[in-house]
């Protein structure tokens, strides 16, 4: 146990921060697997808003650090190919 001040307030930082990213890296997550439905069911229109949704919030999450921005980038890659892959086979 830190026997600093200092050292005292960084452990409860630490602690709330994680709790913040753990929160928001869940909430992309949930997203993610919405979108990942939709696809699945041929819900076009649905997974194109949820594309916005998750490239906002990862976007948000790269800027605040929770993510790295290079992650972020390559997610939205990733899921936009899934996203366009689904419209050809329509």
């Amino acid at each position: 146990m830190a026997n600093i001040k200092s050292a005292e307030k960084r452990i409860r930082t630490t602690k709330t921060k994680t709790a913040l990213n753990k929160s928001r890296k869940s909430e992309i997550k949930t997203y993610i697997k919405k979108f990942d439905l939709a696809i699945e069911n041929g819900n076009i229109e649905e997974a194109q808003e949820l594309l916005k949704i998750i490239d906002k919030k990862l976007k948000r999450a790269a800027h605040k650090n929770v993510v790295h921005k290079n992650a972020a980038s390559r997610k939205v890659s990733s899921l936009t190919k899934k996203l366009n892959k689904a419209n050809e086979a329509i």
